[in-house]
This record gives structure tokens, sequence and C-alpha cells, in this order.
């Protein structure tokens, strides 16, 4: 086979090896998905301490949850609502690796640490919890400064349009992906979804963790006031933590449907192999 060209021109066609990716941008990837990881398997162990979620300032075990996973007579049982699933082996009660039956909210290979221990699912949780606030500033600021955040996050006027959007909706539904040049550019939908995670949800995950600490909430109380309250943060924090896995869900699946060698190639190395146009 033919060595591989890296092409600098200033219009690809289908075929090229062309940059894609900044290399702050491969650095906050990659770093996001470690970060993200530590912080949703301690959050869960962090969870299992008291695995019920309320509305407003107060919550313990007598005031009604909207969200509870439990462990009833013998049977683990979710209950989100009015509406209660038994989830037995998965959910409120399950075996760990050991064969012995655990009454507890999450399963022990989705927590950190495995076993239960909710003091070092603290450490976990803060000391990582600061990195990923440290990461988004830097990214922020980097993206202001190098025009990636004007140039390919931003939707133009003509992509907001009803008409683009619904033609964005439907190429997504059929798995009819963008071929050449047009494979640089983030469409419609990725720009939503980027924005709404970096400038919506884990922002919203920092606030509402650091609303969950006394002490902060004795500094900025208007951080209570925001969000309604200690234990509405914590289920808005819970609530984030779901829209960012089913964020990365989505994510994964829309990379192995678009050809995982050449998707993953480009977030390691910058270079993307442009998809060549059907004729």
């Amino acid at each position: 086979m033919a060595a591989e060209t890296f092409m600098t021109e200033a219009a690809p066609r289908g075929g090229d090896l062309v940059r894609r990716h900044r290399l702050s941008t491969r650095i906050w990837h990659w770093a996001n998905a470690a970060i993200l990881l530590i912080l949703l398997m301690s959050g869960l162990m962090i969870f299992n301490a008291h695995p019920r979620l309320y509305w407003g300032q107060y919550g313990a075990n007598p005031d009604p949850a909207w969200l509870e996973i439990t462990a009833v007579e013998g049977e683990g049982i979710t209950r989100i609502g009015g509406l209660s699933v038994t989830t037995t082996g998965v959910l409120g009660r399950w075996r760990d690796a050991g064969g012995q039956v655990r009454n507890r909210a999450f399963p022990g290979w989705a927590t950190l640490p495995s076993s239960y221990n909710l003091a070092l699912a603290r450490r976990w949780h803060l000391t990582f919890a600061w990195a990923l606030s440290l990461g988004l500033l830097i990214y922020a600021v980097l993206s202001l400064v190098n025009g990636h955040l004007r140039r390919d996050l931003l939707p133009r006027r003509e992509e907001l349009s009803r008409r683009h959007v619904w033609r964005d909706i439907r190429a997504h539904a059929t798995l009819n992906f963008p071929k050449g040049r047009a494979a640089l550019r983030y469409n419609i939908l990725q720009k939503g979804s980027y924005l709404l995670v970096i400038f919506g949800l884990i922002p919203a995950m920092v606030l509402t963790g650091l609303t969950m600490s006394p002490a902060v909430d004795a500094a900025w109380p208007w951080l209570l006031d925001l969000f309604g309250g200690r234990q509405s943060a914590r289920s808005i924090h819970f609530i984030a933590a779901v829209l960012l896995v089913a964020f990365v869900i989505v994510h994964l699946v829309m990379v192995l449907l678009a050809g995982p060698f050449n998707e993953i190639r480009s977030m390691i190395t910058g270079r993307f192999r442009l998809p060549k146009e059907t004729r």
C-alpha cells in the first residue's frame, strides 16, 4: 500500500488524511474520559450510603423520596415516583464476586472502591472533582484563545433553522454520515450536545457538588437559593450524572457506526481520513 500523505491543502477531498482535532481538544477529551469514570464510580459509592433522593432543603428516611433503590423482603426494588420495579441482581440486592448477597443500591463492580467505604469514595470524588473543574476552566480559556469555540462549536444562524435541524436528525437516524470535507465540521446535533455538556451539564455538576458542602454553603449561601436547597442540589447532581452517562453511550455508539478506527485515531493523533464521496 502507498504511504499515507498528510494533507494540508485548503480544500481537502474524500480519501485525504487531514488534521481534525487540536492537541488541547484531544488531551481534554481523554483526561475527561478517565476523570468522569472515576467520578461516576466514586459517586455511586457515595450514593450507596443513602440511596434516596429528595427535593427541597431536607431529606431523611421518613421523608418521601422521588428516587429510592433498596431491598424489600429479599428483593431489590427501584422506586421512581410512584413506579416500583424489581431490580434484584442488578440494583438493591445482588451477589458480590464471592457469592455473598449484598443489600446495597449499586453493585461493587460499578463503584469505587468496590467494597463499601464512604470515606475513601469521598476522597476519590473530591480529588477528581477539582481535576474536572480545572480542566474545564483551562479548556474554556484555550477554546476562546484559539477560536475553537467560535469556529467549531457555536452554531451559525442558518444551522438553527427548522429545516436544517430536521435534515441533520434525518441523516443521523438513517446513518447517512457526512462525506468528504463536510466530515470535518460538527453538525448542529453535535454542536448542541457538546455545548450542553461543556457549558451546561459539567458546570451544573460542579456547582451542585459545591452546594452539598456545608463549608461552601456558609461562604456562598446563594448556591442553596439557586438550586432550591441541598437535597434538590443532590438530585440535580444525580440527574446531570445520568445525562452525562447517556451522552457517553450515544457518543460511543455513533463512533462505532461511523468507523471506530478512523474516529479514535483522529482523537489520538489528530489525523482523520475523510470518507470518500459517493458517486
